[in-house]
């Protein structure tokens, strides 16, 4: 990984962040503007992608439901012979490359090789879209804890791995890439002990103009939200009341003319 004293990094793991393509941070958009190649996850705004240099390589090597057109062994050796041949890469990943974005694996890939690299992070799905529905994943009166968990992780019967009866004991439980299983993940959480009553919501396109947010209790979030696809966010506690507080707040289009005046972020 790069420090002050080593080379610069031939290779940037840039977070891109939930969707809304402002919510990049200012070094992340920095190392995209230039980038010789940037490889690009499914979800990655297309607003971003022109921010590249018009010379600059893009290369899609994003999955979606589960379907990877390049491998990724592929990915690690498209990094590794791009920076080898002197070109600067960055890696655009969804949220954070380090929160179930395999990260960590194409890290480890470039240490072997011994090719610099640099990680921005990214803001986690996990945290904005909750944040966007008006769901705060801690709040004094009811929630000192959240964990952030994978909901696509099976074992050979079918069930979804984790330890739900800890789990269960969770303050605030965000749930990613869960949608698919969503109802064997909340019928594991009702056989471990959490209330069948215990409030949940499903965030789709969380910070996008497209983002709907569907609610209810546990035990039948699942039927209410079957019309919903991934990307999703699941989110289960009873912070997912507030959601209603901030359904009768003012409307945010109430304030878009003023908020949108000084926007610059993504214009050169």
């Amino acid at each position: 990984m790069n420090t002050s004293n080593q080379p610069r990094p031939l290779i940037s793991l840039v977070g891109a962040g939930p969707g809304d393509p402002e919510l990049i941070t200012v070094k992340g958009l920095a190392r995209l503007r230039e980038a010789d190649v940037i490889l690009h996850d499914a979800l990655i705004s297309p607003a971003l992608l022109r921010e590249a240099r018009r010379d600059a390589r893009i290369i899609d090597v994003g999955k979606r439901h589960g379907q990877q057109r390049i491998r990724q062994g592929e990915i690690h050796a498209l990094l590794i012979r791009h920076a080898q041949a002197g070109r600067f890469v960055v890696r655009l990943k969804g949220g954070d490359p380090f929160v179930f974005g395999r990260g960590g694996e194409e890290a480890e890939a470039l240490e072997a090789a011994g090719i610099p690299y640099e990680v921005i992070p990214g803001v986690s799905s996990a945290v904005a879209a909750p944040a966007s529905a008006g769901i705060p994943l801690t709040h004094r009166t009811c929630a000192a804890s959240f964990a952030v968990v994978t909901g696509h992780r099976k074992q050979g019967n079918g069930t979804i791995s984790q330890d739900w009866e800890a789990l269960s004991r969770i303050d605030t439980l965000v749930i990613l890439m869960g949608m698919h299983n969503l109802a064997r993940i909340t019928a594991a959480l009702i056989a471990a002990g959490r209330a069948a009553d215990t409030p949940a919501a499903v965030i789709q396109w969380g910070t996008t103009p497209q983002q709907v947010v569907v609610t209810g209790k546990l035990q039948d979030i699942a039927a209410r939200a079957g019309h919903l696809s991934p990307p999703a966010t699941i989110v289960i506690g009873d912070v997912v009341r507030q959601v209603e507080a901030a359904r009768q707040s003012p409307r945010l289009t109430d304030y878009e003319p003023y908020l949108n005046a000084g926007r610059t972020v993504l214009q050169r």
